[in-house]
């Protein structure tokens, strides 16, 4: 009945337009004269104590700034259906979406997947225990924790959701294989859903909780750029093409933005300013820490096909010399990291200093960070018979179980 009654009011306004010739006279036909009609219905809608002409004065003002670029923010806002009835009010009605929760699928509610969390799990320890004394706060209180914990877990989850679906398109391509094609056709697939629309739901759901900043925006856009060269440099290495220093730096240096995303937030979850020393400081801490989870994995690397910078020091200066020029980089990196360690806070520098020899201690793992002794595993000259040697083993010991 409702139905009935609402098209019986929106026939009774179409009668009215077309007597004061208020009818669209463009092409669009009776859709364009019924969105009208359906206009003037919500214009007349009781709106707080604002007058039938204080609305009107108000629509004209806006119309007359208003583009369709505007339009189109609004709808990507608040998720408005382009056929949802405006005249019944409800304007910001939720639009329906898709929760087929697949790894590689982001639909245009943002959602995050178990496989997402459990991966996200440890940097989201690491970053409680190693930024939340940055920000004055005592990583041993639950409450400091579980205050911030659904904006971060979100978000760091959401992170490795995408990082997931780039590395699946940096699966390796065996020539003259049935499966080459489908993996191809992976690749292509996954180029052709722009990373950036794929991050957009994240975008709008920080904005919409008061979060987004235009440095926070910027910091998820050079996730967006490493997520790019990390495609570009490994593809160009299996194809044993050449590749540029000055991508492979930009890259390891980009690798880490999850933790500024993370950092970044915390900021605006506590209201505080931004402090430019602290992050200086553990943007260079950073870049030591991915040089030496680089080492650590650098095999499991080769074998994935994932960004490396030992690999591609190896592709630009050949085995022989790679370690001396990661060598190079890394006290670059530890001069840098020492200087800026001398500005902080006498307290706070050795809180982090201790943080950093925990997590080694906890990690097990053979290289160092800003102290102790830095170990480059010997460089494989050949990645591909490295790779089928290992494949080799891997499905003897398989044979053998």
């Amino acid at each position: 009945m409702e139905a009935l009654r609402e098209l019986e009011r929106v026939q009774r306004v179409l009668s009215l337009m077309s007597s004061r010739g208020l009818c669209h006279t463009g092409s669009g036909g009776g859709g364009a004269d019924r969105f009208l009609a359906q206009f003037l219905l919500f214009m007349v809608q009781p709106a707080d104590s604002l007058s039938m002409e204080k609305k009107f004065m108000l629509v004209s003002e806006l119309l007359g700034k208003a583009t369709p670029d505007t339009l189109e923010e609004v709808q990507h806002l608040t998720h408005l259906e382009a056929d949802q009835d405006i005249s019944s009010g409800a304007l910001l009605q939720p639009k329906k979406f898709d929760t087929h929760a697949e790894k590689s699928t982001i639909q245009a509610a943002p959602m995050v997947g178990f496989d997402a969390m459990t991966r996200a799990k440890s940097t989201l320890e690491d970053f409680c225990r190693s930024y939340f004394m940055f920000h004055g706060l005592d990583v041993n209180n639950p409450q400091s924790i579980f205050k911030y914990l659904p904006v971060l877990s979100f978000t760091e989850s959401y992170i490795y959701q995408l990082d997931a679906s780039n590395e699946d398109s940096l699966d390796l391509v065996p020539d003259n294989s049935s499966s080459s094609k489908e993996l191809e056709r992976k690749k292509e697939a996954f180029d052709d859903t722009s990373l950036s629309q794929m991050i957009e739901p994240l975008d709008s759901l920080l904005q919409r909780q008061g979060l987004m900043t235009d440095r926070l925006r910027a910091e998820l856009k050079l996730g967006i750029q490493y997520w790019s060269l990390e495609r570009t440099l490994c593809q160009a290495l299996m194809r044993h093409q050449k590749i540029s220093i000055d991508d492979v730096m930009k890259a390891i240096h980009l690798k880490s933005f999850d933790y500024r995303v993370l950092n970044l937030l915390m900021y605006q979850l506590t209201g505080q300013q931004v402090n430019e020393l602290h992050m200086d400081f553990l943007s260079i801490s950073e870049l030591l820490v991915e040089i030496s989870d680089d080492l650590y994995d650098y095999e499991d690397d080769v074998m994935n096909n994932t960004f490396n910078i030992l690999r591609m020091f190896a592709a630009i200066y050949g085995p022989s010399e790679a370690p001396n020029m990661l060598a190079k980089c890394i006290s670059e990196g530890e001069e840098k990291y020492e200087n800026l360690s001398k500005k902080l806070d006498p307290s706070l520098s050795g809180s982090y200093w201790r943080r950093c020899e925990e997590a080694t201690k906890e990690g097990g793992k053979l290289s160092g960070h800003a102290y102790g002794t830095w170990n480059i595993p010997p460089v494989i000259s050949d990645e591909e018979s490295f790779r089928r040697e290992r494949l080799s083993k891997h499905g003897a010991s398989n044979a053998i179980i």
